[in-house]
């Protein structure tokens, strides 16, 4: 029998007749359908569009059938709330048609949705983990009630989650789940291309007793993608490229800042370029119109952050170009993977180096794609942040707990994480001890610390597991732009004279705006259009560099030119004229420069490595 025949008969007469599909399943499908229909842990591997949501959801939708599962019964995890409303039109028609509920669940979801769905819980849930813990410790939902019958959880983009701390939280939530459904629960995981598939599948199946599987297809297709990195100095002159290059087609640019996408689509736009904006600090509705104008409009092109590096739905592409380089070669496949979807057509990616240090980025990672390197996405050890969290989420998800209820409904994530039983006793009683926690007789409650510093907002701040910078809504007229951080505002004020009248003026959605009014206390600035430039700022911790990356820099400064077939004759001399600047590098090993004042290492072992011995010294 076929994959396709494996399937339960109503949905294979949707896939054909409600879908339009043959039954001619895609060939990470056909691999996927019996490992998930036997109940097995699944990674599977595919580039962007490349049929991963069927292949995890076709076969689940059959059990669904099969097996009579009732109430909230899968669960979707994604690593951003646009990803949710991007697949939620998809599964809610795709469920629709068997007659099953969805559901989304995120901050810009009403109070009102949400009781209905805590009254009521849908077949298939949409959120993010750190929404899901606030569901968890919310006095307003009853665990068992809403995840007793949940039986599946798929986590779209996984290997977002499983290369930081956010992975350790998501395990977290998810053995706390499966303590409700009181089953081990299946998860399924989607990623794109990852150099250790295996070893996320063993990550993501840590407490689960299911055989584990990873499904990675091979890439069969027969065209070489059309790979090109140029030298062009400045953004100005990127800007000018782009508004030339392949005018009626549709054009994706990726930015690795906010600040970068927000220039380059004001330029754009100067240019009479028909250019649309997407990145985290906009609105979610802004967001929405763009994408959705882009996916069914006229050519033209879209500015965007890394948001879009996932599998968000934008409509066909014809071109992919880069500002400077993304800090994976994982990220850049996954851009590059946008194109050449279309029968005929080459998958594309076009590098418009504006910095030395983005040039040399970029042809790093040139240099570990021709020899066939993927960084491997690894969670950090012990982390026991994450540990002291959980505990916290714990005493408030379950009012009364006992210190021994505790330890044990925290050991499948301690053994995990490798955090010894010992350690565990001196977190708890550290948190103890600064009353971030209080014990009465032998249960557990939230102290005044914890109450105090975490507390505001229903523990807004235990729910998200990282501190966000402040930020301020920017409004026009009754219209949400998105958010700036609040530094735009005080850099204003301490650069500007206080006779100095001109306004003050910012730049968001890749238009300016002038400043009408900054209401300090609800963090809200009321704005109208204008023609001066504006700046805006915001903050965020700039990117580890890992050592696979690092070690490429290293080739490309002692010269090796294996990718030098993709770079054009700029970037050649552009690259010649920094490795004059390095020859004192060691081609092999690390190198050592003494002066009298100093001493410098240049190991090139990435960021974490270097952190670590720099927190070592004295």
């Amino acid at each position: 029998m076929t994959a396709f025949e494996h399937l339960h008969p109503d949905l294979r007469h949707h896939i054909v007749n409600s879908l339009g599909w043959t039954s001619a399943l895609r060939e990470v499908q056909e691999l996927s359908t019996e490992p998930v229909l036997d109940g097995s842990n699944v990674v599977i591997l595919a580039p962007t569009a490349g049929g991963k949501t069927e292949a995890a959801f076709f076969p689940l939708i059959s059990r669904v059938l099969n097996e009579g599962w009732e109430g909230l019964s899968i669960l979707y995890l994604s690593p951003i709330k646009a990803l949710l409303n991007n697949q939620f039109e998809r599964l809610e028609r795709l469920f629709g048609l068997m007659g099953y509920t969805v559901g989304v669940w995120h901050g810009d979801i009403s109070e009102t949705k949400k009781k209905h769905m805590r009254k009521n819980p849908p077949h298939v849930l949409l959120t993010t983990p750190e929404s899901l813990e606030g569901m968890l410790i919310s006095t307003r939902l009853a665990g068992a009630h809403m995840f007793g019958d949940l039986r599946a959880v798929v986590i779209d983009e996984v290997h977002a989650f499983a290369g930081d701390d956010r992975g350790w939280h998501l395990l977290g939530v998810l053995q706390r789940l499966s303590a409700y459904a009181q089953r081990d629960v299946q998860r399924l995981g989607l990623s794109a291309t990852v150099g250790n598939p295996e070893e996320i599948a063993a990550w993501l199946g840590q407490g689960s007793k299911r055989q584990r599987l990873t499904i990675n297809p091979p890439n069969r297709s027969p065209r070489e993608p059309e790979v090109k990195l140029d030298w062009v100095a400045s953004l100005e002159n990127a800007a000018k490229i782009i508004a030339l290059l392949h005018p009626g087609e549709r054009r994706l640019v990726f930015c690795d800042s906010r600040i970068q996408a927000e220039r380059l689509a004001r330029d754009l736009r100067a240019r009479d370029v028909r250019t649309h904006l997407s990145h985290s600090s906009l609105s979610a509705d802004e967001r929405r119109r763009t994408e959705q104008a882009f996916a069914e409009g006229e050519p033209g092109v879209i500015v965007a952050t890394s948001a879009l590096e996932l599998g968000i739905d934008i409509g066909s592409l014809d071109r992919v170009v880069q500002l400077d380089a993304p800090y994976s070669v994982a990220s850049f496949l996954q851009r590059m993977g946008r194109t050449g979807r279309r029968p005929g057509t080459t998958a594309n990616m076009l590098f418009l180096t504006i910095t030395d240090p983005g040039l040399l980025r970029a042809a790093a990672l040139l240099d570990m794609w021709k020899a066939g390197e993927v960084e491997p996405a690894r969670a950090p050890s012990a982390p026991h942040h994450i540990l002291a969290q959980q505990m916290m989420a714990l005493v408030l998800e379950r009012p009364g707990l006992s210190v021994a209820e505790l330890g044990e409904s925290l050991t499948p994530f301690r053994e995990a994480t490798g955090i010894g039983h010992d350690e565990a006793t001196k977190l708890l009683r550290h948190l103890l001890e600064n009353h971030y926690l209080f014990l009465d007789g032998i249960r557990l409650g939230i102290g005044r610390t914890g109450e105090s510093e975490l507390g505001q907002r229903h523990f807004l701040e235990l729910v998200s597991v990282f501190t966000t910078p402040p930020v301020f809504k920017v409004m026009a007229n009754r219209r949400e732009i998105g958010e700036v951080d609040q530094s735009t505002f005080l850099v204003h004020d301490a650069k500007d004279d206080a006779n100095d009248k001109r306004p003050m003026v910012i730049l968001l959605a890749g238009r300016s705006w002038r400043v009408q009014d900054i209401d300090w206390t609800r963090r809200i600035a009321h704005v109208e259009p204008f023609d001066m430039a504006g700046k805006t700022r915001w903050t965020s911790a700039g990117q580890p560099m890992s050592r696979m990356l690092a070690q490429a820099h290293r080739r490309i400064l002692t010269g090796n030119d294996s990718a030098a077939a993709h770079w054009s004759a700029r970037a050649h001399a552009a690259l010649e004229g920094l490795r004059m600047g390095y020859g004192f590098l060691d081609a092999e090993g690390a190198t050592m420069l003494r002066s009298s004042k100093d001493t410098e290492l240049w190991n090139f072992a990435g960021g974490r490595t270097n952190h670590y011995l720099a927190a070592c010294l004295p």
